[in-house]
């Protein structure tokens, strides 16, 4: 027959894994908003391509959007 744990054995417990979730959603919310940040360091460097691309194809403004279709 197991034996059952001791109110104080099962409240420690509790504790643990309280802290343990806070140090968990520490780093995801720090990995979430590094994520972020590459992410928008990506976006801008496709803009920064795309624009320099609109710029040498000597293409107008509404010929580069109907070729996107916008």
């Amino acid at each position: 027959m197991a034996r059952s744990k001791s109110m104080t054995t099962i409240d420690s417990e509790i504790q643990k894994l309280e802290a343990e979730l806070v140090k968990a959603k520490e780093k995801y919310d720090t990995t979430a908003a590094r994520l972020q940040a590459v992410r928008k360091q990506k976006q801008e460097a496709e803009m920064k391509q795309l624009m320099e691309a609109y710029r040498q194809s000597g293409k107008s403004f509404s010929e580069v959007l109907i070729f996107l279709g916008g």
